[in-house]
């Protein structure tokens, strides 16, 4: 295995065969010097910087029936909720306060959040926050409304693929939404001129070995700027209430391949790693991932935005977490930067 690794950190191109003999063969040992690479080539274009995202979770209504999913749409349980303008200006003024210079706006697909309701958001943050980047990350549009958000100021969008294998997609999904389409969305933000973010389940129903090796590869051709992914962490309310978790090893394992495969990418230490351990998020941190994403939604509406179940810091005011994201970072040897944060170019340059 530490032959493939090796090749991998020299920047060969590995084969599906190889990727999926990498995730399925690897040895505790081999995890331990992928991750020593990992750290290595996170050093190299980042240093010891974690940059840290503020995550504004909007809206928890959603069209979309996505079996997974805990604020799917037929899901009669989940305790509806959607922000205000004013409500969303004052998550990013207690950021701003706090350090943060990205902002995330997160929600469900919901309809109610028109092309001009959420072009008027941005133009409100951009001017108030010009020094500011602000992320998108509210599903599939057509390519006009991904144009006319990003003409308003918006400067990063988020867009899970979920799964590059389109049989598995469709095991995770319903019939109307396909990878055809989520493909495109995320081509179309590329051409756009977005900082691009794509990622992934591990561990989710039905996946592969097979599947996490297409995931790379895809990930490899679309040379994205950012790629979120987290274990797979069942719903009680949905159809995969009894499925089995994705694992803390797993997880990271494919952190550290992302890391070589795409070495210039961001990459988050999600709230997901750290809600199937204590330590999940530092353990990402040294496996190679360099963002961390703490939540700046109202403590009032932190509970109701449930993907799955025992999400944590759900309780925190924003200033708890922050300062606790920060303590977490020193502990393992890093430091929380105060910046937009932007992906790097493989020759090292910033990409605007």
């Amino acid at each position: 295995m530490k032959e493939l690794i090796d090749q991998l950190y020299k920047n060969t191109v590995l084969t599906k065969e190889e990727y999926t003999q990498l995730i399925t063969d690897h040895t505790a040992e081999d995890s331990e010097y992928l991750f020593s690479l990992a750290r290595k080539i996170r050093h190299e274009y980042y240093g010891n910087d974690v940059y840290i995202r503020g995550l504004i979770e909007f809206t928890n209504y959603c069209k979309n029936d996505c079996l997974y999913c805990g604020i799917r749409k037929s899901n009669k349980n989940a305790d509806r909720y959607r922000l205000t303008k004013d409500e969303i200006l004052e998550c990013c003024q207690s950021g701003y306060e706090l350090g943060f210079r990205t902002f995330v706006l997160q929600g469900g697909e919901d309809p109610y959040y028109t092309d001009e309701i959420i072009i008027d958001i941005i133009q409100n943050i951009k001017d108030r926050y010009p020094d500011c980047a602000l992320t998108l990350s509210v599903g599939e549009r057509e390519h006009d409304s991904y144009q006319a958000f990003f003409d308003a100021g918006a400067d990063r969008y988020l867009l899970r693929h979920e799964t590059a294998n389109n049989e598995h997609y469709g095991r995770l999904h319903p019939h109307n939404l396909s990878l055809i389409h989520r493909k495109q969305c995320l081509y179309d933000l590329k051409a756009i001129g977005y900082q691009v973010g794509c990622g992934f389940m591990v561990g989710s129903p039905y996946q592969t070995a097979e599947n996490l090796a297409e995931d790379i590869l895809f990930i490899k051709e679309l040379q994205p700027h950012m790629v979120g992914i987290g274990p797979f962490i069942a719903q009680h309310d949905t159809p995969f209430a009894n499925q089995p978790n994705g694992t803390l090893e797993q997880t990271l394992f494919m952190l550290g391949l992302l890391r070589l495969t795409v070495p210039y990418a961001l990459l988050p230490s999600t709230t997901a790693l750290g809600t199937i351990h204590p330590m999940g998020r530092e353990k990402g941190i040294l496996a190679g991932a360099n963002v961390v994403m703490p939540n700046l939604s109202p403590v009032s509406v932190r509970k109701k935005y449930m993907l799955y179940d025992n999400k944590i810091c759900t309780g925190d005011e924003a200033a708890e977490c922050r300062y606790c994201m920060q303590k977490r970072m020193e502990a393992i040897g890093y430091h929380i930067a105060v910046s937009r944060g932007d992906a790097k170019s493989i020759r090292n340059e910033i990409i605007i």
